[in-house]
Parts: structure tokens; sequence; C-alpha cells
């Protein structure tokens, strides 16, 4: 793998929930089973905290609700930085974790979901190196939101969270028309899909079977569920 030397003090957050029956993957719960749900979003979490040991970016654990982190050291280990999550809806926490991390003195921050457990670290490295020439970089989802974004200290932007429809097909195109509008310039990376439904997790088994991640904690955790996923879903 090539190693990206970074020029400019950046730091990831990773949006976390604590997993319980009723707070994680509602749409997939609603399609499977809730305590299959909430397991198999356990599995994302620890797969994306490997995928970023890999990387070797700083990151910050970003946990919800703001009362349970003990219960995140307990599930995930005290070796972790972490950070509570604040804000009434999803933009007000985006926007509160980047100013967060900017307060703690990172040039650069970049926010991102805990849903897209095969997301490669290559992605990531992709990411903090555009933040060193642009002023935001964003990762669009095929379902029209948005998986990653991020911003330089001094072109930091927290209206582009304001006035958002948040889990609708307009989010990306709403965010970049907020950075056009004001002139900030942006690099758009890969688009990568977040796993919120059932079919959003067949396409991530069909498209990781053979590749690298097949040996994941989620991909594992998928194989030991082929009774109540149907053999069509895993072949």
């Amino acid at each position: 793998m090539t190693v990206v030397k970074l020029k400019i003090n950046t730091c990831i957050l990773l949006m976390v929930k604590y997993p319980e029956k009723g707070k994680v993957k509602g749409r997939l719960s609603r399609e499977t089973d809730e305590t299959f749900a909430v397991d198999l979003y356990r599995n994302f979490v620890l797969d994306e905290l490997s995928m970023l040991e890999r990387s070797s970016i700083p990151f910050v654990v970003c946990f919800d609700p703001a009362d349970a982190m003990k219960k995140f050291k307990d599930w995930l280990g005290s070796e972790y930085e972490y950070l509570a999550q604040r804000g009434e809806d999803l933009g007000e926490r985006l926007s509160n974790g980047l100013s967060d991390a900017f307060s703690m003195g990172v040039e650069n921050a970049i926010v991102m979901g805990s849903d897209i457990p095969d997301l490669p670290e290559k992605i990531l490295l992709e990411a903090c190196a555009a933040l060193e020439t642009n002023d935001a970089v964003i990762g669009p989802s095929p379902d029209g939101g948005y998986y990653l974004i991020g911003f330089q200290k001094t072109a930091f932007l927290p209206s582009v969270f304001k006035g958002i429809a948040w889990s609708t097909e307009t989010v990306f195109r709403k965010t970049v028309e907020k950075l056009r509008r004001v002139g900030s310039s942006y690099y758009t990376l890969p688009s990568w899909a977040d796993i919120d439904t059932l079919r959003d997790l067949e396409n991530l088994f069909e498209r990781s079977v053979d590749s690298v991640f097949s040996s994941s904690k989620t991909m594992m955790y998928l194989s030991q569920h082929r009774e109540m996923l149907g053999e069509k879903f895993l072949g």
C-alpha cells in the first residue's frame, strides 16, 4: 500500500451510536430482525475501526448518546479518543463535531458515518490529501446522501448543515449547492454505499465476497446467518 504523507494536521471523526434495539439500523431491522441488525451494526463499527487503524490517520470516536462514555469504553476499549456528539439533529451533530475538532487544534477535520464497513483506507487517504488543496471534501452515496464530509479549519462552513432534509435523495446535491454558492472549493470522492436496507446488504455481500473485505467481521457475521437471510442472498 502506498503511504500518503500528510502535510496538514488532520483528524477523522467517526460518528457512532450505541448499539441498542430501536436505536440503530431501523430500516434494516424491520426487514430482517432487530437483534440481527444491532449485532450487525456492532460489526460495522469494529470493521471501520480496523480500517482507521490501518490508515494511521488520527481519529476520534464521536459517540451518541452523550452520557454513554462508560458503555462505549466497555464495548470498544479505553485506547481510543472519545468525543460526545452534541445537537438535536444530524446536521447539528455533524457541525458541532467538526467545530469541536477544530477547537482542539486540528487544521483539517473529516466526519464519517459508521455504516460503511467496507470503505477502504485509500479513500480516506484520498480525502485527507484533497484537503491540502481544497476547502472541503465530500463523498457521495448512491442514495443521494453522503458518507463523508470534511473541511479545512479556515474554510469551515457550518451553514452547509442547515436546512437539509436529512435521509433524502437531495442531501448531497443541496450540500454541494451551498458550497458552490459561497465559492468554496471542494473535492468529490468516489461514490460509496452506506448500508441502510436489506438490498444494500445484498449489494455489500455481492461486491465483497471476492475482495479483501471477505475476511471482515461483517462478512463473517453474514455468513453465520445464512438461514435467516436466505440461500438466495448468500448463495
